[in-house]
């Protein structure tokens, strides 16, 4: 079995599938995290592994930058690998003064200035929700782990360099934790097709100030945040 941006035996993939922007993060989740990890896919150098933490199997793939180029391995995972859970786990910026570098935000809704959800929904508004099952599963093993999250809206855009700065003035007035660029696609995937999806987004970027975390920081926050989800999707 192979599809035009995967190209993964039958089986290859769990069922529950860790979805990082970065394809060097996914290799790095896979050799740093997980046991007995396998490379399953490469095309177009989008890696993708498989492997397991505490016992169970799990996957880990990149899925690139923006909706478009996430919604295309979401798609494939779900309608030709019978991928059931999707999470998505990367970094966002904040614009809101209450939420801090380093903080974990799960993305409960995702806004977004993309028309992708509207073409799925036949012109209408779709409400891009995450899974409260694994949403609560984030919370129960935040709460094991000692962690705090954050659990609200996110912004998914699909412009990085966005040339309006009164948008952050808008985000903050209706409490909007973070601005990211893939959760609202990926939860409109997961609607249509019948799976779960959920993004678990570690604060790296503090928008007004241009404060930010280091790399050394964002992978030692990453890997704290990762520690949780993979607990939440193998408990």
């Amino acid at each position: 079995m192979t599809t035009p941006h995967i190209n993964a035996p039958a089986g290859a993939f769990a069922e529950t599938v860790l979805l990082p922007g970065d394809p060097a993060r996914a290799r790095y989740i896979a050799t740093h995290l997980l046991e007995d990890a396998q490379q399953v896919t490469d095309v177009r150098n989008m890696l993708g592994f498989t492997g397991t933490w505490r016992g169970q199997r799990v996957s880990v793939m990149g899925t690139g930058m923006g909706i478009p180029s996430c919604s295309i391995y979401a798609t494939e995972l779900v309608r030709e690998y019978g991928v059931r859970r999707l999470v998505r786990v990367g970094t966002c910026g904040t614009s809101a003064a209450d939420v801090a570098l380093g903080d974990i935000v799960v993305a409960l809704g995702a806004s977004t200035d993309s028309r992708v959800n509207r073409q799925r929904f036949g012109g209408h508004d779709l409400a891009a929700l995450a899974s409260f099952a694994l949403v609560r599963a984030m919370a129960d093993a935040a709460m094991q782990a000692g962690s705090a999250l954050r659990i609200g809206n996110v912004f998914s855009t699909d412009m990085f360099y966005h040339p309006d700065p009164a948008l952050f003035d808008l985000l903050d007035r209706h409490g909007v934790l973070g601005v990211e660029m893939e959760a609202a696609g990926l939860y409109g995937v997961a609607a249509e097709l019948g799976a779960e999806a959920v993004a678990v987004l570690t604060v790296s970027d503090q928008i007004r100030n241009k404060q930010a975390m280091s790399p050394a920081q964002r992978e030692t926050g990453l890997e704290a945040m990762l520690r949780i989800v993979l607990d939440a999707v193998t408990t």
